[in-house]
């Protein structure tokens, strides 16, 4: 067995109350691959204990006396740069998430917390720190006077990440499916930044698909839209092994109507600001919501089945795209679950919408079936499968095609009312 894989991730837990401490302690005792490396009572003995023992998480107490553990934090980041910051507190109003996030923290813990609950945190925030503590370069006296607030920041000019609408005019087709295998495979071929958002708002799946179990969805980004910015989205999405980022669909059909299509815009434009690649996973039903993500998309992803109920509604689709003004060229095709020996043949279709299929899918209904029941990916259970070759070299192509628009930015549409129902938005905007 390799050094890497016995490695334990290593724990210093700061708290002024004794009894904490040795809770905290208790509740990770049966961790196999975890270590407590050592304990503080303060801020300041915290700090030495970083420097000197270099932890991989740093479980922190929010509230303590001579120095709190935001300041502590902001401490240790500098000489401690690659540990990360775990924040608890019994105190569970935004304005502590806000100054943890701040400060670099990873994760805000509300006193009590179960064992997993904690062992849960501590492993997501590792695992997302991974690639930082692997790829990045010794810090400089430069960036270490950058931490600590002593120098200038540089100013670099804004850049906007590429937003990819992943839809289906027609229910089963598999359109999550896709966009989550896409968004990994996407990652794996650019090693950039690739955020996937649910936006089926009522019965929105992906947390399923990826098997997270994070509580934090695109409902509680919309309830602080007027607070939103990098630390606070950075701590509402839920980082998957592959190295993505999730923004779950709400969990009740109640919570989805709650979101506001101003909202819904804020938050796509905060990601764009964040991430390199935005893949936005639709629902089949045209209203104002998903015009919304129309008017703001990059491209978009229309994926069928060689069907003709879906190729009717996927030609309709078309009409209607070219009718709101969204180009043409800016749509790909993706056909899915394809029959080898049956079914309408890719070159039938093509004829019928006068457009290319970009990329196209067999149906493999016991993979498929084992990567949704697992919650398991199928390009990372089976990298070597067709399908997961497919997705690959789908992301390849979308690469290419997205990159001469790295600086294009979609036009603002006309800001949709409020008050219009969502039934009636879409007739209302192709009449104009």
């Amino acid at each position: 067995m390799t050094q890497q894989a016995t490695k334990k991730i290593t724990i210093l837990i700061v708290d002024d109350i004794p009894e904490t401490r040795e809770n905290l302690r208790k509740l990770l005792y049966f961790e196999s691959d975890i270590e407590i490396v050592g304990m503080a009572a303060d801020g300041r003995k915290a700090i030495e204990q970083a420097k000197k023992l270099q932890p991989d998480i740093v479980l922190m107490d929010i509230n303590m006396p001579d120095m709190d553990g935001i300041t502590a934090s902001q401490e240790i980041g500098r000489v401690a740069p690659m540990s990360q910051i775990i924040m608890m507190s019994v105190q569970s109003e935004d304005v502590y998430l806000r100054r943890s996030m701040g400060v670099g923290a990873r994760d805000f813990l509300i006193k009590p917390f179960t064992s997993d609950e904690l062992s849960s945190s501590i492993h997501r925030v590792y695992e997302t720190g991974a690639i930082r503590r692997v790829t990045a370069p010794p810090l400089s006296a430069a960036d270490a006077d950058m931490i600590s607030g002593t120098a200038m920041p540089v100013r670099r000019p804004p850049s906007q990440g590429k937003l990819l609408m992943i839809y289906s005019p027609k229910g089963g087709t598999g359109c999550s499916l896709v966009a989550s295998n896409l968004a990994i495979a996407l990652a794996q071929v650019t090693s950039k930044k690739v955020a996937l958002v649910d936006a089926s708002l009522q019965f929105g799946d992906t947390d399923v698909l990826l098997n997270l179990q994070g509580n934090r969805t695109i409902a509680d980004v919309a309830d602080r839209i007027d607070e939103l910015d990098t630390d606070l989205l950075n701590v509402l999405m839920s980082p998957h092994p592959s190295g993505i980022k999730v923004l779950a669909a709400p969990p009740t059909p109640v919570a989805g109507e709650a979101i506001t299509i101003g909202s819904f815009k804020k938050v796509l434009a905060q990601l764009r600001k964040d991430f390199d690649y935005i893949l936005l996973d639709t629902w089949s039903y045209l209203d104002d919501m998903i015009l919304a993500a129309i008017d703001v998309s990059d491209r978009i992803l229309v994926v069928m089945t060689p069907e003709l109920p879906s190729i009717k509604s996927t030609k309709q689709f078309f009409d209607i795209a070219e009718a709101l003004k969204f180009p043409i060229e800016r749509l790909d095709l993706v056909l899915n679950k394809v029959f080898p020996r049956d079914g309408i043949r890719a070159e039938r279709i093509e004829n019928s919408l006068k457009h290319t299929i970009l990329a196209q899918f067999d149906f493999e209904p016991r993979s498929i079936r084992e990567s949704i029941n697992q919650g398991s990916p199928l390009i990372m259970a089976e990298p070597n499968h067709p399908l997961s070759q497919g997705f690959l070299q789908l992301a390849e192509q979308e690469a290419v095609i997205l990159e001469p628009q790295a600086e294009a930015v979609p036009e603002e549409a006309e800001p949709l009312p409020a008050e219009r129902g969502r039934r009636t938005g879409l007739f209302g905007r192709l009449r104009k």
